[in-house]
């Protein structure tokens, strides 16, 4: 079924303040509609086209794009150091060039571009952080909500270990040293219980930088997860339908960031996988496809 299912061109969408986001659809626009909500640095490719359609078989229009400083949407302006990264990794004061409340604004002006009045929402580490903003701040927009290894923003859960710090910003120059960090990374944070091929991180890594990457957008990005607020008293006031999903393998964000979302938000479920760590393997699409369906139809 999925070979059948229909898929848009990639497009721009103005989405306010100059920003322009690139996304692509698929399935019918008759269908419920799906933001999908990408993390840190990661272009809208990271959700994966065969994902992407067996959602559209589910019963979704789905919407996949690229956040503000990634790939083929608008670069943003604004040096960020490592040592207001320090900063306001240690809980200092620090000024970001964007908030998550921004880019919680940035996917309104995409829904609001589509003609889409309230959306099912999936986001995924920092794409959960906009999810549950969105959440929070246009409940009218939100018809249910996903988060998947994500977090609350308050910082005793969900925390990483700082040396991964370095490791998302170090400076990979040409594509070959991009590929090369890709599959460092990957190897401290990809899933213990559900390993891809070398060749397959390689894939994507090339694919991402083909997209455009760049280590200050990154760096913008980071900031803005940074500085972002504690919402657990906003997340209970949260009354969409919520699927939390976490790995317990995770070492980018603690399972305890997961565990404290749920906690927060009132009758949500909470899926815990051992072996799953920070990514999306493809043995488990049809398990995740399933959930956030439904999670979805509690919304009826």
């Amino acid at each position: 079924m999925a070979d059948h299912v229909e898929v848009s061109e990639e497009q721009l969408a103005p989405v306010g303040d100059g920003i322009e986001l690139c996304f692509q659809t698929f399935g019918s626009p008759d269908a419920d509609p799906l933001l999908l909500v990408m993390g840190l640095g990661g272009p809208m490719t990271w959700w994966d086209e065969r994902l992407c359609r067996q959602l559209a078989d589910a019963g979704f229009f789905v919407i996949r794009y690229d956040n503000r400083d990634v790939g083929r949407s608008t670069r943003v302006e604004g040096r960020v150091s490592m040592s207001m990264l320090t900063r306001a990794f240690l809980g200092l004061r620090t000024r970001a060039p964007y908030t998550l409340d921004d880019l919680a604004r940035d996917a309104l002006g995409l829904l609001d571009h589509l003609g889409i009045v309230a959306a099912h929402v999936w986001g995924v580490s920092m794409g959960g952080m906009i999810a549950q903003t969105l959440a929070v701040a246009h409940p009218d927009r939100v018809r249910s909500l996903t988060s998947m290894m994500s977090t609350t923003g308050a910082r005793t859960v969900g925390f990483q270990h700082p040396s991964l710090l370095p490791t998302f910003l170090s400076r990979s120059g040409d594509e070959a040293g991009y590929v090369e960090a890709s599959v460092r990374t990957w190897r401290i944070i990809g899933s213990p219980g559900y390993p891809v091929t070398e060749e397959d991180v390689r894939r994507r890594a090339t694919e991402t930088y083909e997209r455009g990457v760049s280590s200050q957008a990154t760096a913008r990005q980071m900031l803005a997860v940074l500085t972002q607020p504690n919402r657990t008293r906003d997340l209970s006031r949260v009354t969409v339908p919520t699927l939390v999903v976490h790995g317990l393998a995770d070492r980018m964000v603690h399972v305890s960031g997961g565990r404290a979302t749920s906690l927060a938000v009132p009758r949500s479920e909470l899926l815990l996988i051992d072996g799953l760590g920070h990514d999306i393997p493809e043995r488990l699409w049809p398990t995740l496809v399933k959930a956030v369906r439904r999670n979805a139809d509690r919304a009826a």
